[in-house]
């Protein structure tokens, strides 16, 4: 097995061209999809007759499908030593299935369409993010993680900005913005396909065969980190609850793609910031403090009966994010083998697809049953207790490195 070198000097001065590529295709495939994403909860109740419920039900089969895909997605790329063929695929998928979402005129269809592109989503993601971690520097992993998602999440409130000015310019017409979302999906598939070049691997790094016993090798500082992930996306349902909540405290439907505007735009501003401190200072304290950040948000979710308190917890939960996503997947690639990143991606969304289908069903029942305020309520109290196994984890490492 090889290990990624580290990085000399001058590979300090700027991350690798693939990186940025992948960062890009990232940014327009997100500018696509949260056109889209970011009106979906509000046209599916207010054109389609659509409940709370139905919501959660519909984004936890759709993220459960991606994640759980992304653990035989990344497996296979490590199998066959080609991680950019599956990416490409996956958003080559995502992409042919974008005109569903304008033609669709049930619930049912909607369903369809998002499970078929959260498969798309699925097969790609594992495979990408190995892709960034056999690309970039060791030294530099952080930042190359954080550099990605921070593109993607310039994607992630392009794509709601755009949304809002084509709504004002169409008198709402949802349908229009579907279509005109379609033309970034295809641009990233060919940035995916002519500008991403996969570093040569060696026959030795690639398993003969698929392997579930390869889990094995991951050893237990991953399956921790794992453990306290999932718990976190327990807290984390879809952010289609945010969009219901602004509304629900009186933000007009032609500016519901503002939730994920601001979200986004926080979420931007300090992925890559905290990517690279955490390169510096390690990952485990940032993670809580962006643990905290969720309580917060959460709190004043719940609690908040304006626009502007309902936009200031949508601030911190992009907070959040921005200390959290990057974080994890370069704590996965920090811990994981070489020849098992892609296993070990899919591992970990495996596990984060399960808990995100519980997640928002569970935010649904809630929000129909108990109102808005309790399932924010829960959402901090499951952020509590899963600060506490990070804290409960990082004691137990330090009592292992001090007996060792």
């Amino acid at each position: 097995m090889t290990e990624t070198p580290p990085a000399d000097p001058k590979s300090r001065a700027r991350l690798p061209r693939g990186i940025w590529a992948l960062g890009f295709v990232s940014m327009f495939m997100d500018i696509s999809s949260e056109m889209i994403h970011a009106l979906l909860p509000i046209y599916l109740v207010t054109v389609l007759g659509a409940s709370a419920l139905t919501i959660g039900f519909i984004e936890g089969i759709a993220e459960a499908t991606a994640n759980i895909t992304k653990i035989f997605s990344g497996a296979l790329s490590d199998w066959l030593g080609h991680r950019k063929l599956l990416t490409a695929l996956g958003y080559g998928l995502a992409a042919i299935t974008k005109p569903i979402f304008p033609l669709a005129g049930t619930v049912g269809w909607v369903v369809a369409a998002r499970f078929i592109d959260r498969i798309g989503k699925g097969i790609r993601d594992a495979p990408r993010d190995a892709l960034v971690a056999d690309l970039a520097p060791a030294d530099l992993r952080g930042a190359s993680f954080g550099l990605r998602q921070a593109l993607d999440t310039i994607g992630a409130f392009v794509g709601p900005l755009a949304a809002i000015a084509l709504m004002a310019l169409s008198s709402d017409n949802f349908r229009f913005v579907f279509w005109i979302a379609i033309v970034p999906a295809f641009i990233a598939l060919a940035v995916m396909v002519f500008a991403v070049n996969e570093p040569v691997r060696h026959q030795a790094d690639i398993k003969p065969w698929l392997r579930f016993a390869d889990a094995k090798r991951l050893p237990r500082r991953f399956w921790t980190m794992v453990g306290v992930a999932t718990i976190l996306t327990l807290a984390r349902f879809s952010e289609a609850f945010l969009i219901l909540r602004s509304q629900n405290v009186g933000l007009p439907i032609a500016l519901a793609p503002a939730v994920m505007v601001v979200m986004n735009i926080v979420y931007a501003l300090a992925a890559y910031p905290a990517g690279a401190l955490s390169d510096r200072i390690g990952r485990e304290g940032l993670l809580a403090v962006g643990m905290a950040c969720l309580i917060v948000a959460d709190l004043i979710l719940a609690l908040g009966a304006t626009v502007t308190l309902a936009m200031l917890g949508v601030a911190f939960w992009g907070l959040h994010m921005a200390l959290t996503q990057g974080l994890f997947a370069s704590l996965v690639a920090d811990t994981a083998p070489q020849d098992l990143r892609g296993t070990a991606f899919g591992v970990f969304n495996f596990a984060g697809g399960v808990a995100m289908l519980i997640a928002s069903v569970l935010a649904g029942g809630l929000w129909d049953a108990y109102g808005p305020a309790a399932t924010y309520l829960a959402g901090a109290a499951f952020t509590v207790v899963a600060l506490i196994a990070l804290a409960v984890s990082q004691r137990g490492s330090q009592l292992t490195h001090s007996a060792g």
